[in-house]
């Protein structure tokens, strides 16, 4: 089953030493997860302030700058793989680095046809 790993954090919770300390990490366990015929995809994200929000309503296209939701905590990034159940992903989540100083959020993907399918 594939699940996607949503990475939430406060955008300033990091230093610049700390967040590069962080992708070296989740490089490495990317790596990992591609070894064991895991991995999918993963990236982190830019700050908020480069998002655009899109929304229709009544036929119109609404177009914000920033993100949908204001919280403390941000998605700052993701990982989609690939697990046998909800434990291994469960596992998986608590080596993300970022699972020590914000939350992982594990969703399982709905898997539907007629979508082109993912490159391994």
């Amino acid at each position: 089953m594939k699940y996607m790993l949503l990475i939430y954090l406060g955008e300033q919770s990091l230093s610049e030493a700390e967040r590069q300390d962080c992708y070296v990490e989740s490089t490495q366990l990317a790596h990992q997860l591609h070894s064991n015929g895991q991995y999918l995809a993963a990236n982190p994200l830019h700050p908020t302030s480069m998002a655009t929000s899109v929304r229709v309503r009544d036929g119109k296209r609404l177009v914000t700058d920033g993100p949908f939701a204001e919280t403390r905590e941000q998605l700052g990034g993701y990982f989609l793989i690939d697990a046998k159940n909800l434990d291994e992903a469960i596992a998986i989540a608590a080596k993300i680095p970022m699972a020590r100083k914000g939350t992982v959020e594990i969703r399982p993907v709905v898997e539907m046809l007629g979508l082109p399918n993912l490159a391994r």
